[in-house]
């Protein structure tokens, strides 16, 4: 068995307990419907109401959005949706959600509070899942555990990646401090294997499907990831919805948040049909089954709203402070209760 299949197994729940948990909160697609393998749900009545949906068809983790489209549950809800492969910084996507360039957004949480601390009018509705990021090194690096990576240099993408911000988040933890006791060194994607087969690091931290990959190619370990160390069932990725929208059509951002977590719940159930949406959007080396390893080794059916949601933001907050990324005067419930917006009571 590969690692990477290991690590699925670890932190996976089987198929029951997903089922039980993707009826949380009432958002959830019958799910009789689903194991009898319902195809297509059956669109609103009436005229739809257009959205522009930005996300990244980089990332397998965001395969029900892809599935929502292709299964028609935005339809059911009345919307047309435009979906907006954005790939670019962070700031300019949720730019493009304060000034009305796009509704409604998807990403990684710790990809977007920093920048929302800084005041942009989104608002965060909806967590849709955990588990997106790993910190993997090569098995002749003698790397374990956490502990091992003081004095090391750890591989990033980016000084704002999330991997960078929620390892710094779990070195912390752990007594490190990711400043002082740890090296970050920026490569490009491609070049951070190259990277640590070179000796130039210790240790990577990113995202799937690079890091599952690694692990599947063989020769690499997992030393962490953001479903351990006591994050087992916290959200990684969250929807937002630009603030005008929130004010001005409650209704219309219910249905978005409706749809986008029925779908997760579909995947929940089943998987297979999330990953072949994904599949022809992902990149030419990553496989469907690729892509359903992934789903399945993540926490679809974590997907907060409300007190819990808040909570969970108020503890990134928290903790993205502790490790100086947040400014020190940051109070972190005052933060999550200023971008969390309830729309499922709209």
């Amino acid at each position: 068995m590969t690692e990477a299949a290991t690590e699925t197994d670890r932190h996976g729940l089987d198929r029951r307990t997903l089922l039980r948990g993707a009826a949380l909160g009432g958002l959830a697609l019958p799910l009789g419907a689903l194991a009898a393998g319902q195809s297509r749900a059956q669109p609103a009545a009436g005229k739809l109401t257009k959205i522009k949906f930005a996300t990244n068809s980089v990332a397998p983790c965001l395969s029900p959005v892809y599935l929502a489209k292709d299964k028609g549950l935005y339809e059911k809800y009345g919307l047309d949706v435009e979906l907006i492969d954005f790939g670019g910084p962070t700031e300019n996507l949720l730019e493009a959600l304060a000034t009305g360039k796009a509704d409604a957004g998807v990403g990684m949480a710790l990809r977007w509070l920093k920048a929302l601390e800084a005041g942009f009018d989104v608002k965060i509705t909806a967590g849709s899942h955990g588990g997106c990021t790993r910190l993997v090194a090569l098995e002749t690096a003698n790397i374990r555990n956490l502990a091992d990576l003081k004095g090391k240099t750890i591989g990033i993408t980016d000084l704002n990646s999330p991997g960078k911000h929620f390892f710094s988040i779990l070195l912390h933890k752990e007594g490190l401090d990711p400043v002082r006791d740890v090296e970050w060194r920026q490569y490009p994607i491609a070049a951070l294997p190259i990277a640590a087969e070179k000796g130039e690091v210790h240790a990577v931290a990113d995202g799937d499907p690079n890091a599952y990959l690694w692990l599947k190619r063989g020769g690499w370990v997992q030393i962490a990831s953001n479903l351990d160390h006591g994050f087992e069932n916290r959200v990684c990725c969250i929807i937002g919805v630009r603030g005008s929208l929130v004010r001005d059509d409650p209704k219309v951002a219910t249905a978005l948040n409706r749809a986008v977590l029925e779908a997760h719940d579909w995947t929940v159930a089943k998987p297979e049909d999330a990953g072949h949406s994904f599949a022809r959007f992902a990149p030419k080396h990553v496989t469907p089954e690729d892509i359903i390893g992934i789903l399945k080794g993540q926490t679809h059916n974590h997907r907060p709203v409300g007190t819990e949601l808040k909570r969970e933001l108020a503890l990134y907050a928290e903790e993205l402070r502790s490790v100086r990324v947040f400014k020190a005067s940051t109070d972190p419930k005052t933060f999550a209760e200023k971008v969390y917006a309830d729309v499922f009571s709209a």
